[in-house]
């Protein structure tokens, strides 16, 4: 049975009075328990005696709608976007030239119009046929634009909907969708695509799932790429630095989120070709790709965002741990810069035992030692390579140090966390203990949200001169990490009981990214291919809760967030390896933990009826695995107000409040909201920490890469409890601590991972 929204006559040009008394009837009639009345009786007054024009009035009826939204009548979101989606659907028909009540007009149309003007790619109308398109087209549903909430439409509408050069809006929200399923399914097999294009529409169209917003944003489109972000390891020599800052430049621009680990980097006073003393270290590099991320903005919306990552035993330290603080030396800041410390278990062993630590210059080591004492990590939780070499350093006379507390060193990063939200914790011994491709590598640092851990190597560059006069240079790439996300909608998907049937083309979605994708730094594309790795999230956590009525602070939700990732984790393992079996592994399948079953092994799997973990182990080292990486939760903020839904695996700010945009503010409150849910709807800064640590570390293991976890403390917190959720994050195995969101800290959130 049709809606009555999706047959109501949608009005264009001079309205009377009348007419919008018809319009607030269908917009209100599947919620009789709002005060209708009120409504009407505030829009019919603002509207008498005007000259009242289609657009103008389902502005006004939006406005008002947005206006009696509160916590005890939250479904007025919905009579919003029943009023927005009108001027969308009026809007978008006088550009495109078709009758405003038809809602959608020709799919096919559309495509060869916005190809013609340069905003679509060429390839959509050279890949699929027009009878094709046309029975895509047949495909969409209107009706599932009513699934968003205002805001999430608003976002969708302003963002990301296709527009000309002057911004005159063209695509509508299904079909975004729909050339997003088109755009990833552009390669498949033709027997086969259609019907792929069409489940792909189904995952996206039903909000059961979001795509990185590089995706949602450019799929189809003549300009950008598809991947959220990427992690650079820069090499320690001044073209390696240069080189890197001009990777770092060109990525930027086309919207991705940048990591970049710069532990090889010699410290400040080190020697340079013997020369004693001549180093400026690494804060100067800093200030370098701190104007980069300035000068750089990403496709002209905002400027670029950089996080820089260094081990807590680097000379450099405590510069670095200031270099965003609002006092001291501003020639020393880098206030545009995201920070990130790398933290071996060594390191937090000593802090729990008030002992000293010492700084050394990694330059200096690897001239007198022989090796790189970044390159090697903890085998064990109770100690190995690392803190082997650390301890050989620490004896070795010929070296230099800096003695410092390492209880200082905590003191002196969770202040800057308090006043600034970073630095990022990395810890990196649980990192690489849990890496499935540590025959193929090591993980240094994370990317600008903490949640993607992949294989990283410098790049480095070699110069040769012939005789006849020429220079060859030489670039050995190294591997440059890319990030292709994508998030589960929790709350809907688990709900609906969809995971079976979704994660298999989100996987399959989410792969063919990674050779649709043409990235222009050449060691990036090679990591893509090398690796194809991948990062499916989720996001609605704290929606998922209220809605099954767990409270956050309980046994309960550990167990629950137990059970669901590791199903969750079992579906998509299982997801890479048929893609493996249709298309092929990936190129250093041979001999990781995925081939061998450490992987599985090590996180202590039964097989039970519903996941069988014997018979998937055996189907993995027959057939592989399509994907060297496969899990990550990202932030995600963005596409989960798109989705009607709560961010990541974060608990809610506020049950109502107002998202600011440039002109104007949305009152909003959180999903589902009913005087059921409301008692498990508890405020980030009014939850006990601890319990989300518990929440993260049971989920953590099912994650093979990480999760972006952020601490929420107020103002007033004391300094013993902030390291206590610091040291039991690392005791329970957490791999990364996003933000330290404080009460007084104002954060700028991630765009590129957010998906």
């Amino acid at each position: 049975m049709a809606s009555p929204l999706n047959t109501a006559r949608i009005y264009k040009g001079a309205m009377t009075i009348e007419d919008v008394y018809l319009v607030i009837r269908q917009v209100t009639a599947s919620y009789p328990e709002l005060d209708i009345e009120r409504y009407t009786e505030r829009a019919i007054r603002a509207l008498e005696g005007k000259n009242l024009q289609a657009d103008q009035v389902y502005e006004l009826l939006t406005m008002h709608a947005l206006d009696m939204l509160k916590a005890e009548e939250p479904n007025w979101t919905f009579v919003a976007t029943a009023t927005y989606l009108n001027r969308l659907y009026l809007e978008a028909s006088e550009n495109r030239g078709y009758v405003a009540d038809e809602r959608y007009g020709s799919l096919y149309t559309l495509i060869e119009k916005l190809t013609e003007i340069g905003i679509f790619t060429p390839h959509l109308l050279s890949a699929y046929t027009k009878d094709e398109i046309e029975e895509l087209a047949a495909t969409i549903d209107p009706s599932r634009d009513q699934l968003f909430t205002y805001i999430g439409l608003r976002t969708l509408a302003d963002r990301y909907l296709a527009r000309d050069h002057v911004k005159k809006l063209y695509e509508l929200p299904q079909e975004r969708f729909m050339i997003i399923a088109m755009t990833l399914m552009q390669t498949e097999p033709k027997e086969r695509r259609v019907e792929l294009v069409k489940e792909s529409y189904w995952a996206l169209s039903n909000l059961y799932m979001t795509v990185a917003t590089p995706t949602l944003s450019n799929a189809g489109k003549s300009y950008g790429q598809l991947s959220s972000c990427f992690i650079d390891t820069v090499d320690d020599s001044l073209r390696g630095i240069y080189d890197s800052n001009t990777d770092v430049a060109t990525l930027s621009k086309g919207g991705g989120g940048i990591g970049v680990y710069m532990g090889k980097i010699r410290s400040r006073g080190s020697d340079i070709k013997g020369f004693k003393g001549v180093s400026s270290g690494v804060i100067p590099w800093m200030k370098q790709l701190n104007n980069t991320a300035v000068s750089v903005d990403q496709l002209g919306m905002r400027q670029g965002s950089i996080a820089v990552y260094l081990d807590i035993w680097h000379k450099d330290i405590l510069e670095f741990l200031d270099a965003k603080l609002n006092n001291g030396d501003e020639r020393l800041r880098t206030h545009d810069l995201f920070t990130g410390v790398s933290l071996p278990d060594h390191f937090m062993r000593t802090v729990e035992a008030r002992s000293d630590w010492y700084l050394f210059d990694p330059h200096e080591i690897r001239t007198v030692m022989g090796f790189s004492l970044e390159d090697h990590f903890d085998e064990t939780e109770q100690g190995g390579s690392f803190t082997e070499k650390y301890e050989a350093c620490v004896n070795e006379p010929r070296l230099s140090r800096t003695k410092v507390s390492a209880i200082d060193l905590v003191k002196r990063y969770m202040r800057s966390q308090l006043e600034t939200g970073t630095p990022y914790m990395f810890f990196r011994d649980a990192v690489n203990r849990a890496n499935p491709n540590k025959h193929a590598g090591m993980i240094y640092s994370s990317n600008l949200c903490s949640e993607i851990m992949q294989n990283m190597s410098p790049t480095t560059v070699t110069e040769e001169y012939t005789e006849d006069g020429k220079i060859i240079i030489t670039k050995t790439p190294g591997d440059f990490v890319v990030c292709n996300l994508s998030s589960i909608a929790l709350a809907r998907a688990v709900r609906s009981d969809v995971l079976e049937r979704l994660i298999p083309i989100q996987m399959r979605m989410l792969d063919n990214v990674i050779d649709l994708n043409t990235i222009d730094v050449p060691q990036a594309q090679i990591t893509n291919q090398k690796y194809r790795a991948v990062g499916l999230g989720t996001f609605g956590w704290h929606h998922l809760l209220a809605l099954e009525g767990i409270r956050w602070e309980s046994v309960e939700a550990v167990q629950y967030a137990d059970r669901l990732y590791e199903k969750i984790a079992y579906l998509t393992i299982d997801a890479s390896m048929q893609l493996a079996k249709e298309k092929g592994a990936y190129r250093l399948f041979e001999g990781s933990e995925w081939q061998t079953g450490e992987y599985i092994k090590r996180r202590h799997y039964k097989s039970t009826a519903e996941l069988n973990w014997d018979r998937l182990q055996a189907d993995i080292t027959e057939h592989g695995m399509r994907n060297a990486y496969l899990m990550a939760v990202a932030p995600n903020s963005s596409t989960a107000i798109i989705a009607g839904s709560t961010a990541s695996i974060d608990p809610i700010y506020k049950k109502v409040y107002a998202e600011e945009k440039k002109n104007y503010k949305i009152p909003v409150t959180v999903p589902d909201l009913t005087p059921d849910t409301n008692w498990f709807y508890k405020s980030a800064f009014e939850i006990d920490q601890l319990w989300s640590i518990r929440q993260n570390a049971s989920r953590q293991r099912h994650i093979d890469q990480a999760i972006s976890f952020n601490l929420y403390v107020k103002n007033n917190v004391k300094a013993t409890e902030l390291l206590e959720m610091h040291m039991e994050a690392w005791q329970l195995g957490m791999k990364t601590i996003y933000y330290t969101r404080s009460t007084t800290v104002e954060i700028d959130e991630c765009e590129s991972c957010s998906s």
